[in-house]
């Protein structure tokens, strides 16, 4: 298999839940990789599987200390920037989160790359929030104007302007990806994640937030994970941005139901919240999203799982996880 990185590379939240799938494809590549991560909510266990491994290092560092992450970015050739604070649901609280961990953070690391003058390559990791409520569906890449309904979402989109802005002006070349509802193994946010919990606390009982209407796209974690790497591959021009998603698209019940099967009850009773808004589960919540990935498969990639299928195994995963 050919490899697809072009040198010792650097991952940010390599402890994370799509930060350590990341790394654990790298390091299956023969790369030299450095994980770093603050291990606020990453796992040292999420890389068990390339620990020990000559070309896998650790370490253990906030992106907002300059002087490690200055130390960390020596030698490094691309950067997958990955850390961020990953959840949508508690910005209408403390949206002062979603700034601090993305925007600064992410203008701290960018500030680094640019003064270390050796990193070629940066992929970052915005999300498909950046389109707020899209009037069209699917949405592509070049739908306008953005307009996020998220404290997430504006981080995401000011992150995105600054890799951008940096790449043209330092000479980097800059890979932004914007995926949909990633799940999968070690994933531990995200509606999946919170209904398998909800049913281990009670069985009898699944709490949906919301109408359990909302409708959104889903992508398995091995199917992202090679989507980030072929962005990378087969890109052209100085700044790329790419939708990373699945065909189609499920509803929040349809999730309840699935993984409730999943679990082998029978008698738990699904009721929903009725929700905010519209029968959004909370305050920027979006309401109905599925992304226009024509331009990634293009390229020759496209996911293996539907949305359907990559709940279904996302939902088996996780709960031997737990």
């Amino acid at each position: 298999m050919k490899s697809y990185s072009y040198g010792p590379t650097l991952v940010t939240g390599g402890a994370g839940f799509i930060g350590s799938h990341i790394v654990d494809k790298l390091v299956e590549q023969e790369i030299d990789v450095w994980a770093l991560d603050n291990l606020s909510t990453g796992k040292l266990s999420n890389l068990s599987k390339s620990e020990g491994k000559k070309n896998f290092n650790f370490i253990k560092e906030d992106l907002n200390n300059s002087a490690g992450v200055k130390k960390a970015l020596e030698d490094i050739k691309v950067v997958f920037h990955m850390a961020a604070d990953p959840e949508v649901r508690t910005g209408f609280e403390t949206p002062e989160s979603s700034y601090k961990e993305n925007v600064r953070n992410t203008f701290f690391l960018l500030e680094e790359i640019r003064k270390s003058k050796e990193v070629e390559k940066i992929v970052f990791a915005s999300s498909s929030a950046v389109y707020g409520d899209a009037k069209v569906l699917p949405t592509p890449e070049d739908y306008g104007p953005l307009l996020p309904i998220s404290a997430y979402g504006a981080s995401k989109l000011a992150c995105e302007a600054y890799v951008s802005s940096y790449c043209h002006n330092y000479g980097i070349d800059g890979y932004i990806v914007r995926p949909a509802n990633v799940i999968g193994s070690r994933g531990r946010h995200g509606v999946t994640w919170d209904f398998i919990n909800k049913i281990k606390k009670n069985s009898q009982l699944l709490e949906v937030l919301g109408d359990g209407k909302q409708t959104k796209s889903y992508i398995h974690v091995s199917d992202g994970v090679e989507g980030f790497f072929h962005c990378m591959k087969k890109s052209v021009n100085k700044v790329e941005i790419y939708n990373l998603g699945s065909e189609d698209s499920v509803d929040v019940m349809s999730i309840a139901k699935m993984v409730v099967k999943n679990m082998d009850l029978e008698n738990t009773k699904i009721i929903t919240t009725g929700g905010v808004d519209g029968g959004r589960g909370w305050v920027g919540d979006i309401k109905q999203a599925h992304l226009d990935i024509a331009k990634l498969k293009s390229l020759g990639w496209s996911p293996k799982l539907s949305s359907a299928e990559s709940v279904d195994l996302a939902s088996r995963e996780l709960q031997n996880d737990l």
